[in-house]
C-alpha cells in the first residue's frame, strides 16, 4: 500500500481522512504537521515536498501557469466572506471605497487569497480603481515574479499593523492576510498585535454592515470565495490515473462522517454562521456547485496581472479528470 504524504490545515471535516476512519483503496494518508498551513504552500509549490497538499486557489493557479508538476481535486475546505476586512486608519479619511485611489493599503502578500478577492470586489461592485492603489507587503508570493509595479515591500521590519496605527498607511487587510500576523508564515509565526478596530482612536472598518453587504453580494452573483483546494504531485496522477477519484470521495466521506457527529458545523462557529448565511452547505465540494466561484477567482487573477491573459478558462482544465459529483 502506498502512503500519500498529506497536509491540511485544522478543519475538523478533514480530520476523519487524516486519522484513518476514512479509506482509500490501495493509498494510506501519512499526515505531515506543518503549523502555519500557509507555510507548507511555499514548500509544496517550490519543491514539490508533499504528495497532497491544501494550496491557496489562487497560487494553484500561479503554479500551473509556471509549469509547475501539480494538479488538483476540487475540494475546497475553507470559505470566506471578505467586506469585513479592510480596516482604514484612523486620521485617513476614507468613507466609501473610491477613496482608498491614491492611497498606500496593506496586504500579506500581493498574491494572497483574501487580497484577490478583496480587490476583485472593490473593483465589481464599487468602481475602484486598483491599479491606482499602493498595495504595501511584508511577504513574499509563493509564485515569484507577478507583482505589478504599484506593489511596495516593507523595508524595516514593522508590521503592517504598525504602519497603520502609525498612520503611515491608509488601510490594511486584517488578520492572516493583512495586520494579524507580522512577516512569512513559519515555525513560532504568532499573531500580530492587531490594531483594535473598536478602539475610539483606532482602526475604523470601510464597511460597517460588512456581514450583510456580504451576503447580498453573495445572494446576487453566487460568488462564495474559496480559501483552499487539495493539490497533488502530477506524477502521482501519471502513474495512477483514478488516485483524483479517488482522494475526491475520500475527502466527501470525510466530511460527511465529520457532520454525522456534529450536523450544526459546531466545531467550527464562522462556517456554520456562514451557511445559515447562504442557506446550505458552507463547504460545497465539486466543480458544477463552485463555478460562479471558480469563475470570478480566474477572472480577478488575470484582471489584476497575476495570470496571463491566455489562461484557460474552461473549469474543468484546472484540475485533475476524474468524477466529482457535488458533494
Amino acid at each position: 500500500m502506498d502512503k500519500l504524504t498529506t497536509v491540511l490545515g485544522d478543519f475538523p471535516h478533514g480530520q476523519p481522512l487524516l486519522d484513518g476512519d476514512v479509506g482509500i483503496d490501495g493509498y494510506a494518508i501519512d499526515p505531515v504537521e506543518v503549523t502555519p498551513v500557509i507555510g507548507a504552500y511555499r514548500r509544496m509549490i517550490r519543491d514539490l515536498e508533499f504528495d497532497v497538499c491544501e494550496l491557496a486557489p489562487v497560487s494553484y493557479l500561479m503554479a500551473r501557469q509556471e509549469g509547475v508538476a501539480l494538479t488538483a481535486v476540487p475540494v475546497f475546505l475553507n470559505r470566506r466572506f471578505h467586506h469585513g476586512d479592510v480596516q482604514c486608519a484612523a486620521d485617513s479619511g476614507i468613507r466609501v471605497p473610491r477613496d482608498l485611489e491614491g492611497r498606500r493599503v496593506g496586504v500579506r502578500a500581493y498574491s494572497v487569497s483574501t487580497g484577490v478577492w478583496v480587490r476583485g470586489v472593490l473593483r465589481d461592485e464599487y468602481g475602484v480603481d486598483i491599479d491606482k492603489i499602493t498595495w504595501v507587503v511584508d511577504d513574499d508570493d509563493h509564485v515569484e515574479g507577478r507583482v505589478p509595479p504599484n506593489v511596495e515591500r516593507v523595508t524595516d521590519g514593522r508590521s503592517l499593523g504598525e504602519l497603520l496605527r502609525a498612520g503611515e498607511i491608509d488601510a490594511a487587510l486584517t488578520g492572516n492576510a493583512g495586520t494579524g500576523r507580522a512577516g512569512s508564515p513559519r515555525a513560532g509565526w504568532t499573531a500580530a498585535a492587531a490594531p483594535r478596530a473598536d478602539a475610539d482612536d483606532g482602526p475604523y472598518p470601510l464597511f460597517p454592515e460588512a456581514g450583510t453587504l456580504a451576503v447580498d453580494h453573495y445572494l446576487r452573483t453566487g460568488v462564495y470565495p474559496l480559501h483552499s483546494l487539495i493539490a497533488l504531485r502530477t506524477e502521482l496522477v501519471d502513474r495512477d490515473p483514478e488516485l483524483p477519484s479517488k482522494l475526491y470521495t475520500a475527502f466527501a466521506e470525510s466530511k460527511h462522517r465529520h457532520l454525522a457527529a456534529q450536523p450544526e458545523w459546531s466545531a467550527v462557529p464562522r462556517l456554520a454562521r456562514q451557511g445559515r448565511a447562504i442557506g446550505g452547505d458552507p463547504v460545497p465540494y465539486g466543480i458544477e456547485a463552485n463555478e460562479p466561484s471558480l469563475s470570478a477567482m480566474v477572472r480577478f487573477a488575470k484582471d489584476q496581472g497575476l495570470l496571463d491573459d491566455d489562461f484557460p478558462t474552461a473549469l474543468r482544465a484546472l484540475f485533475a479528470a476524474g468524477d466529482y459529483p457535488g458533494a
